[in-house]
C-alpha cells in the first residue's frame, strides 16, 4: 500500500510518501507494524511544494495543483491523505488553506484515488499517542516510526509524512477489525458442524 500525504498550505505544501512494502522489498531492520499490509513502513519521499507571496491566490493555487498531481502521476500511490482544516484566529488564513485543500482534494479525486482526511489532532494522536504533541515531538516519533537517522524536513514535509502514517496505520486498524468480524462470523458456523461427544454409560 502506498500513501500520498498531504499537508496543505497556500506558501507551503507539504508532502510524503509512505509504503509498507507490500511486495516485500523492504530495507533489513525497518520496523513492522502489525496489520498494516504484509510489509514495513518505509519512507519513500517527502518536500515541499513552494509557492510566491507576490503572485495572485488563483497562481498560487494553480501551482499546488500541479505540484500534487506532478507528484501523484510520479509515485502512482493508492491513497491520499490529506490533514483537515486548522480553524486559525486569522479568517483569511482559514480561507485560504481551505482553498489549497480544495485544490489537493480535487487532484486527487481526477487521480482516481481513495480520499482520507484526518484532523491535525488525530494525526498527532495516532503519531505520538497525544493529540496536543507538538511538532517537535511529532518529528522525533517520525524518524523513530520510520527508522530515521533525522526527522523528515522541513516540518511541513514532516506533517505531510504524519499524515500518510495516520493513513496506513488507520487502514491497517480497519482490516484487523475486518477479519475479527469475519472470524466472528464464522464461529457460530463451526460450532454447529462440531458433533456432541456422547459419554459412555458406567
Amino acid at each position: 500500500m502506498l500513501v500520498v500525504g498531504i499537508d496543505p498550505g497556500t506558501a507551503v505544501t507539504g508532502f510524503g510518501v509512505v509504503t509498507d512494502d507490500d511486495d516485500g522489498a523492504s530495507p533489513p531492520g525497518a520496523r513492522v507494524l502489525p496489520g498494516v499490509g504484509r510489509g514495513r513502513m518505509r519512507l519513500v519521499e517527502c518536500g515541499v511544494i513552494r509557492t510566491r507571496a507576490r503572485e495572485p491566490l488563483a497562481t498560487r493555487l494553480q501551482e499546488i495543483y500541479s505540484g500534487v498531481t506532478d507528484l501523484i502521476a510520479r509515485h502512482q500511490p493508492h491513497v491520499l491523505a490529506v490533514e483537515g482544516v486548522f480553524y486559525a484566529r486569522n479568517v483569511r488564513t482559514t480561507l485560504a488553506l481551505g482553498h489549497a485543500r480544495g485544490v489537493v482534494l480535487l487532484a486527487g479525486v481526477e487521480a482516481g484515488l481513495a480520499i482520507r482526511e484526518y484532523s491535525p489532532a488525530e494525526i498527532k494522536k495516532s503519531v505520538v499517542g497525544a493529540g496536543a504533541a507538538t511538532k517537535e515531538q511529532v518529528q522525533y516519533m517520525l524518524a523513530r516510526l520510520l527508522r530515521l537517522r533525522v526527522p523528515p524536513q522541513p516540518a511541513d514535509a514532516a506533517d505531510g509524512v504524519a499524515a500518510a502514517i495516520t493513513c496506513l496505520l488507520a487502514l491497517g486498524l480497519e482490516r484487523l477489525k475486518d477479519r475479527a468480524q469475519s472470524v466472528g462470523a464464522l464461529l457460530p458456523a463451526a460450532r454447529a458442524k462440531v458433533a456432541p461427544i456422547s459419554k459412555s454409560a458406567g
